[in-house]
C-alpha cells in the first residue's frame, strides 16, 4: 500500500507541477473563426514580434497563475521563473481542487514547493509523505526519468518543461490566422495592449512547440495577451479542451529581470523519482 501510495502521488505531481509553468490548451470547435476572418495584419505581427523579442531578452521574471484541468485538478503557482538557459526558478504550488487536490489532503499537504533546475525539478512534500518515502521530504524528478511514465506521457513533460517561457504565447499568437488588437486596458494599474487569437495546431510553425500541442491532444486553442508599454507580456489567457476537460490557464508576469534562485536540495533529504516509481511496481 506505501509503495502504491507513494507512486501514485509521484505521478500526479509529474503531471500537475509542469502546468504551473505553462498550460496547453485548445477551445471548442464551435468557438474557431472562419477562414475568411484568418487574414493576419502586418502591424499586429510587427506588434508580436517585438514582444516576443523584448520578453526573452529580459531572462526572468515573477509568475502568478491559476490553472484548471477538468475535474483532474485546479491550482495555483507563485514564484519567479527565468529561461536564459533552460528554464529556473521556484514556484510554490497550491492545489485547490479536484482529484489531485484529493490526493494530496490524503498525503498531509495540499501545497508544495517546486524548485526548477536544467536537468530536473524538484518538490518538496509534507511530513506524512516522508513517513511513506523513507523519511525524504524532497522528490527528484529527472526529465529524462519521466520518460518512465505510463503511454510515453512522461517523455512529453519532461520536454515540454525544459522548452516552455512565458514569450510562447505570443509565439503562439504569431501563428494564429485572426491575431487581433482588442483595445487598450489596464493590468494590474499598468496600461497594456490586449491581443487575441485562434491558433491552429497544424499552423504552428515551431515544429518543437507543434510536435508539444499535437502530442498533448490538442488541435486548436484560443490565447488572449496583454502587452506593456516595455513591449513586456503582463497577463496571458489561455483556454483549450483537452482530453482529461477543459483546460484555462491565466497567468500574471512582472518584476522582469529579478533575480532567480534554484538550489538543489539536501542529497540525504531528497528521494528519486525513478527509484519510487521501481517501489510501487516491484521492478528491480
Amino acid at each position: 500500500m506505501q509503495g502504491t501510495t507513494v507512486r501514485r502521488a509521484g505521478l500526479a505531481l509529474a503531471a500537475t507541477a509542469l502546468a504551473g509553468v505553462a498550460a496547453c490548451t485548445s477551445p471548442d470547435p464551435a468557438d474557431r473563426p472562419g477562414a475568411d476572418d484568418r487574414a493576419p495584419r502586418g502591424g499586429s505581427l510587427a506588434a508580436l514580434r517585438s514582444a516576443e523579442r523584448a520578453t526573452e531578452r529580459a531572462g526572468s521574471a515573477r509568475v502568478e497563475s491559476t490553472t484548471t484541468m477538468g475535474s483532474l485538478m485546479s491550482m495555483t503557482a507563485d514564484g519567479t521563473l527565468g529561461w536564459r538557459d533552460g528554464i529556473t526558478g521556484t514556484l510554490t504550488i497550491t492545489y485547490t481542487g479536484g482529484t489531485i487536490a484529493d490526493t494530496m489532503r490524503r498525503l498531509g499537504t495540499t501545497s508544495m514547493e517546486a524548485r526548477y533546475l536544467p536537468d530536473a525539478y524538484y518538490a518538496r512534500m509534507g511530513e506524512k509523505f516522508a513517513e511513506k518515502a523513507g523519511g525524504k521530504r524532497w522528490i527528484r524528478y529527472g526529465y529524462d526519468d519521466l520518460e518512465a511514465l505510463d503511454g510515453g506521457s512522461g517523455a512529453h513533460l519532461g520536454d515540454q518543461m525544459r522548452s516552455t517561457t512565458p514569450h510562447q504565447s505570443v509565439q503562439l499568437l504569431l501563428s494564429s490566422g485572426d491575431v487581433r488588437k482588442t483595445g487598450e486596458e489596464t493590468v494590474r494599474g499598468r496600461p497594456a495592449t490586449h491581443w487575441s487569437g485562434t491558433v491552429d495546431t497544424a499552423d504552428v510553425s515551431d515544429d518543437g512547440l507543434r510536435k508539444r500541442l499535437t502530442e498533448a491532444g490538442v488541435t486548436s486553442e484560443t490565447v488572449d495577451i496583454w502587452v506593456d508599454e516595455r513591449d513586456l507580456l503582463v497577463k496571458k489567457v489561455e483556454k483549450a479542451r483537452m482530453p482529461d476537460g477543459l483546460m484555462t490557464q491565466t497567468a500574471h508576469y512582472g518584476d522582469y529581470g529579478v533575480r532567480v534562485r534554484a538550489e538543489r536540495p539536501p542529497r540525504s533529504d531528497t528521494g528519486d523519482f525513478e527509484d519510487l516509481l521501481r517501489q510501487g511496481t516491484g521492478r528491480p
